[in-house]
């Protein structure tokens, strides 16, 4: 039941993540991933096979201690945004937006939960499931908002990064996308401290939204 609520989270909040990023590229003039059909929350045009599913079940499975998955990327025209640098700046930190959202939404609707369940004492199994759920939602969306923010392509964080380089260096830096995954789980596997560096900020503002929470207990 675990590892069903956690893909079941996952897949929601990738699926938020993908279409902040298209209905942003809409409001900055680019219709491409309009037209392809890709601002809905249906989840069926957005899941990928092995970032939406076998991914995250290998490393839920692992016990590694790391989880993360993806969807299919959203498809943007950045040569039809108003304006090139600031929109593609805005449209690849949506997706970042939309996660912190997402777990700020789940912390808040954890609190009315803990409060109605001190209050009146709901049945110990939709309790437990909704616990884990707004649980998981909390986690995930802040690991997907933080990890997207390391600045290394394609991952979103690495567009801001590109606009500060000279154009040559920008184009060897976006040329290196096609290997950043490979290298940045090389990089978390083989590299001591790694994994605490981008899991940090992450349990930061876990102990924020837990504190949060024990407000109104």
């Amino acid at each position: 039941m675990e590892a069903f609520i956690i893909i079941l989270v996952l897949i929601a909040s990738v699926v938020v993540h993908e279409v902040a990023h298209a209905w942003q590229a809409l409001k900055e003039g680019d219709r491409t991933a309009e037209e392809l059909g890709r601002i809905t929350l249906n989840p069926i045009p957005h899941l990928d096979l092995m970032g939406s599913f076998i991914v995250p079940a290998l490393l839920y499975l692992s016990g590694s201690g790391i989880f993360f998955g993806w969807a299919k990327p959203v498809p943007v025209n950045p040569a039809n945004y108003r304006e090139y640098v600031p929109g593609d700046i805005r449209v690849s930190l949506a997706g970042i937006v939309s996660n912190l959202i997402l777990a700020s939404i789940s912390t808040v609707l954890m609190t009315f939960l803990v409060v109605a369940q001190s209050a009146f004492a709901l049945p110990p199994g939709m309790a437990n499931f909704a616990f884990l759920v707004l649980e998981y939602g909390i986690m995930i969306n802040l690991l997907l908002a933080f990890f997207n923010l390391i600045p290394i392509p394609p991952l979103d964080g690495s567009h801001v990064i590109a606009h500060a380089m000279p154009d040559r260096m920008a184009k060897q830096y976006r040329h290196f996308g096609q290997y950043g995954i490979l290298a940045l789980m090389g990089i978390i596997y083989l590299v001591p401290g790694a994994l605490t560096v981008v899991l940090g900020p992450v349990y930061f503002f876990r102990e924020i939204a837990d504190w949060f929470i024990r407000l109104w207990i």
